[in-house]
């Protein structure tokens, strides 16, 4: 079949349907806590420095924890340590509620960290093992998609919640994790032992590869049948993973991401905004808006595109795209132009995200476990949303908000020099 031949009409497994209801569900609650989080900090009498490290925390214990969330996705099972972290979050959350004074608070909320890692790589390991390998792109961008539109809409839920108290929002969001663990539980029961259902829900549309079917959507095929327990638990060596060169660029290219997508978004943007612009606090937000439609614009097709055309070039596309924005975004002389390049920003980073899970999806398979791996590519993307704002930061007060922005875009250059001679992952059709 020809590369430019359209994908085969291929049913999703039942469980990936339960995932992105339950990333809906967590990107939710997340919304609802992120905008009175440092509130709440703040209304135990401290500085807005001070207030600020409560919400890093939070991205310090994830990265500080994933190695050891990889090696629990090989001993426990992608399930139970999805569940097991889910309820950590949900546990910290309402902790965070009853929370007596900032110490207190500042830990409860980075214990969450170490729940967040758990299930952030269990459902990434979940989604590998789940996808067909013909579709693995689609399903990274429908899982992205509803992330990003409960990120959207929890902001707006907290808002309201928070007018009948801060520690309300936290309560719920722990709500939100009860169900969704609950959901998790029920819907991804397996019989036996962890990864025996998984192995045959799997084999419906992947296990069996290039010449596999199958019939109703989750009904195992005949060849999913052979593949043995020992084989679905096998566990990818780190060092085999850093031996494929399309790993080692997925690694830069999620550092590049989290740098400017994660990590200057959040923390320069809307300081930029303010300061450079001269505008309220409102542009800010509008700016992140408009990124996220523009990520939701370019998920509308761009998995489809990364199962058909390729990884390697919608990656690489993504990433000159969000380079280009970047460098020019501190050249912004007006509100206008401000917004219309955070849409582009924002198109870049939704262009590569599928293709990049998808690429880590090649790399692992449908049959082994990939915790390590999989922790080392959440680690890199963290690693690049914690330096980036502090890089960013110490340009702008020793240069210019324009150098800052530079960097940024150059950090992504960098990325898509790896991809240079790294063979496409995508099996032909």
């Amino acid at each position: 079949m020809s590369n430019n031949s359209p994908t085969p009409a291929v049913h999703l497994p039942r469980e990936i349907k339960v995932l992105v209801a339950g990333a809906f569900l967590i990107a939710i609650g997340f919304g609802i806590v992120a905008p009175v989080l440092p509130q709440f900090a703040r209304s135990f009498d401290v500085s807005v420095s001070a207030a600020a490290v409560v919400v890093s925390v939070f991205a310090l214990t994830r990265l500080l924890f994933a190695p050891l969330s990889g090696v629990l996705v090989e001993r426990m099972g992608e399930r139970r340590t999805y569940i097991a972290g889910i309820l950590i979050v949900g546990a910290s959350s309402a902790a965070c509620a009853f929370a007596h004074d900032y110490w207190q608070l500042l830990i409860y909320r980075g214990l969450g960290g170490i729940g967040s890692t758990m299930f952030t790589v269990a459902a990434m390991g979940l989604l590998i093992r789940l996808a067909p390998p013909q579709a693995r792109g689609r399903v990274s961008s429908v899982y992205s998609g509803s992330f990003l539109l409960g990120s959207i809409a929890g902001p707006v839920v907290g808002g309201l919640l928070a007018g009948f108290g801060l520690a309300l929002p936290f309560l719920v969001y722990a709500g939100a994790l009860v169900l969704v663990a609950a959901l998790v539980a029920w819907q991804l029961r397996e019989p036996a032992h962890d990864g025996g259902a998984l192995a045959t829900a799997v084999g419906a549309a992947s296990v069996s590869g290039s010449g596999g079917t199958s019939g109703a959507a989750g009904a195992p095929s005949a060849g999913a049948r052979t593949v043995t327990m020992a084989a679905l638990q096998e566990a990818l060596p780190l060092r085999e993973a850093l031996g494929q060169s399309a790993f080692r660029a997925a690694l830069a290219s999620a550092f590049a991401n989290g740098w400017s997508a994660m990590g200057i978004r959040m923390a320069l943007v809307p300081l930029f905004a303010t300061a450079a612009l001269g505008a309220g606090p409102e542009v800010a937000g509008i700016s992140l808006a408009v990124f996220a439609i523009g990520t939701a614009a370019a998920l509308a097709f761009s998995g489809r595109l990364a199962d058909t055309w390729g990884r390697k070039p919608m990656v690489v596309l993504g990433l000159v795209v969000n380079a280009a924005a970047m460098a020019v975004l501190g050249l912004s002389g007006n509100e206008f132009i401000f917004f219309a390049i955070s849409a582009i920003a924002g198109f870049g980073s939704g262009l590569m995200g599928p293709a990049l899970q998808a690429t880590m999806a090649d790399v692992i398979g449908n049959g082994r476990s990939g915790g390590r791996p999989l922790a080392v590519f959440q680690m890199s993307g963290d690693l690049g949303s914690i330096i980036g704002p502090i890089a960013a930061g110490v340009l702008v007060d020793a240069l210019s908000y324009e150098a800052a922005f530079a960097i940024a875009a150059a950090v992504s250059a960098v990325a898509v020099l790896t991809w240079l001679g790294t063979k496409d992952t995508r099996q032909p059709l």
